[in-house]
Parts: C-alpha cells; sequence; structure tokens
C-alpha cells in the first residue's frame, strides 16, 4: 500500500483544505496523475502523485484542513488486492484543524475560490445542506470585499512570516549591476519582427533566460540550505514572483528553465502567471523552485533587493528598463539599461561570487543571439 499524503507546497505552508477529489475509490492512476486540488493561504494547487496503483480510499473529504504530512488517501500497489487495505477507523483528527463535510457543487466551490468567500461560514440550501452557486452569490452579495479582505490579510500573514523567518536565519549580501540593453532589445525586435502579438517574446523571458544560463557557472546560488548544509540542485527551476490581484504575491517555478530556449520561456511564463491568478497552479510549481527572480520593472522600480525565500540561498532582481547616458567607445550615447541586483546566502557564497555572477549576466545578454544555443 502506498501511502499519499499532503505534500509542504512551499516552505510557507503548514496546512491547506481540500477543495475536490479528481478520483474516486477503483480508480487507476499513472505517475504525475493529478489527485486531489488543495487550497493553500495563496492559490488552489494541483497535487499530483508520483506513485502508479489504484485508489484503495480516499481519507479526507472537501472542506477538510490538513497539516501537511496528513495522509488522504490510501493507494493500492499494482497487484495488490483491495482487501490488503486496513479495517481500522482512521485517525482523530489534531486539535484545532475543525473539518467539513457539506457537500458543495463544483460551480459553487470554483465562484467561491474566485470571490475569496469561506465555505466553512455557508449554511447550504440544496439537498442535504449542499452548498450552490446561488448560496455563493448571495453570501458575496451580503459582505462585498469582506471575504476578500481577509484572505488577503491571511496571505499578508503567510509571506510576513517566511520573510522574517528569511531575514532571521539568512545572513544576507547584496550586489547589483547596471547592464547595458541595446543588443537584447534589438534581437529582440527583429525576432519578434514576423511573429503574431500572442506569440511575441518579452524581455522579462530573456532576462530569466539569461539567468538560468549564469548559473550554470555558479551553481553555488542555485539550490536548496536544508538541515544545515547545501544541496545542489541538478536543474534550474526559476521561481518567478507573480503579483496577486487580492495582494501579495506567490513565486511559481518555470521548471527546467535552463533546457528550454527563450520563445518556450515566454509561453511557459505567460501560462504560468495567467493560471496563477486564477488560482491554478501545480505541486511542483510551488515546491520545486531553486531560486527567485523578481521583475519590477513594468511598476517603474529602478532597482529592487529582494528577500531571499527560503530554503533558497539566492533570488535575482531586475528594475525598469530605461535609457541613461552611457559612454561607448569614447562617445556618450543614450543607452537602454536595466540594474540586476543579487541577494544572496552569505553561508553558501560571497560577495565575489556573486559580483562575478553579475559580470557573467551581463555578458550574456551582449550576445542574445548564443543565449538558446
Amino acid at each position: 500500500m502506498i501511502e499519499f499524503r499532503l505534500p509542504s507546497l512551499g516552505a510557507d505552508m503548514d496546512q491547506g483544505t481540500l477543495l475536490e477529489w479528481a478520483v474516486k475509490p477503483g480508480d487507476a492512476v499513472k505517475k504525475g496523475q493529478i489527485l486531489a486540488v488543495v487550497d493553500t493561504s495563496k492559490a488552489a494547487i494541483d497535487v499530483e502523485t508520483w506513485h502508479e496503483g489504484t485508489v484503495g480510499e480516499l481519507l479526507v473529504s472537501p472542506g477538510d484542513k490538513m497539516p501537511v504530512g496528513t495522509v488522504m488517501a490510501i493507494l493500492l500497489e499494482p497487484g495488490e488486492s483491495p482487501s490488503a487495505l486496513p479495517r481500522k477507523p482512521a485517525p482523530p483528527k489534531p486539535a484545532g484543524l475543525p473539518t467539513r463535510r457539506r457537500m458543495v457543487t463544483p460551480a459553487a466551490r470554483k465562484l467561491a475560490r474566485e470571490r475569496g468567500i469561506d465555505l466553512d461560514s455557508l449554511a447550504g440550501t440544496g439537498p442535504d445542506g449542499t452548498v450552490r452557486l446561488a448560496d455563493i452569490e448571495q453570501a458575496a452579495a451580503r459582505k462585498p470585499g469582506a471575504a476578500s479582505e481577509d484572505r488577503s490579510t491571511d496571505i499578508r500573514k503567510t509571506i510576513g512570516a517566511a520573510m522574517a523567518r528569511a531575514k532571521r536565519e539568512i545572513p544576507h549580501y547584496y550586489v547589483a549591476e547596471p547592464i547595458p540593453l541595446r543588443a537584447a532589445l534589438d534581437w529582440l525586435t527583429q525576432a519578434n519582427a514576423d511573429r503574431p502579438m500572442t506569440e511575441r517574446v518579452l524581455p522579462a523571458a530573456l532576462l530569466i533566460r539569461a539567468v538560468a544560463v549564469a548559473l550554470k557557472r555558479f551553481p553555488e546560488l542555485n539550490g536548496l540550505f536544508r538541515n544545515g548544509e547545501f544541496e545542489a540542485a541538478p536543474a534550474v527551476h526559476v521561481g518567478v514572483a507573480i503579483s496577486l490581484r487580492q495582494g501579495g504575491l506567490v513565486a511559481p517555478a518555470l521548471l527546467h528553465a535552463d533546457g528550454k530556449p527563450t520563445r518556450q520561456l515566454m509561453l511557459e511564463l505567460a501560462d504560468l502567471v495567467k493560471r496563477c491568478r486564477a488560482g491554478s497552479l501545480r505541486r511542483a510549481e510551488l515546491s520545486e523552485p531553486t531560486i527567485t527572480v523578481t521583475n519590477l520593472g513594468d511598476q517603474g522600480v529602478a532597482e529592487v533587493f529582494g528577500v531571499i525565500y527560503p530554503p533558497q540561498v539566492a533570488l535575482v532582481g531586475f528594475g525598469r528598463i530605461a535609457e541613461q547616458a552611457w559612454a561607448q567607445d569614447g562617445t556618450l550615447v543614450a543607452m537602454p539599461v536595466v540594474t540586476a541586483s543579487l541577494s544572496a546566502d552569505h553561508r553558501v557564497s560571497d560577495g565575489h561570487r556573486g559580483a562575478l555572477f553579475l559580470a557573467e549576466l551581463r555578458e550574456l545578454l551582449q550576445h542574445p543571439e548564443e543565449l538558446d544555443r
């Protein structure tokens, strides 16, 4: 038998709420298949399994709140009989985590998630107390904005706790470098000339690609610090800081960014932003980032020095792209420039290596045509 447990979907997560099951007892499941949708303080996450087998028993119900590590379901391994399932009652749930077993229609659950309405606070008017779409609409009309404000407050608390931990535990150092982008922007203009508007590559995707390539020479900036030691990551999973409509932010990952061309990263970035703001992310996208990139250029910020998201050991920031007076070949020219910054963990690297990383990043962006080779 295989115990399907609620995984940690981020360093700042300690519990989640089951929104819905995507399977039922008797279903055959494959590796990577979505089994459940779990709500965290930031988003609804599709939780997949990494085992093959058959669903034997579902141990929690939609609406149940669970701490990380809770056994949510029992899977039978290939060839295993249902008679192998234990015939004892499920263990009692931890004190302080209320449960809810009232039925909710899928449409009502989706609207509640979009409006930030707590299903626990509603009395359903459908058969056997089922919460219907009309119940959600009435709740939203009675307290416009109140539930969204509560969720926004929860998000701020979660982010605040994670950032307080980061500043308390991680000895940060910071370096920054202005990077000329004339060559990069000219290359993008040429590359986008024959593409429809929906397929054009934005500077953000090129910057992320350059970070992923530069990290190949600086593996000490790409990984996790856990149990008192650094674990270098075998691939680059770039967490991208995305602002949420209800306030706060989340940083899901562009997986294997070091092995994908810029155009593909652009498509995946657009999809990631869309799903993030719709509250639909996958487990790996939240639990696998090995470094984070934050780009506040579209907010008009010249420079950004971020706080590292534990257990990561580095964060790269980009400000706005703006024309500046720039000395080039003995001549003063107007040059589009972006300031790149690095926040890094002094337990793993030092300012010298951080400065070399930014120099490598600057050099890569002078030859954008080589980034996809």
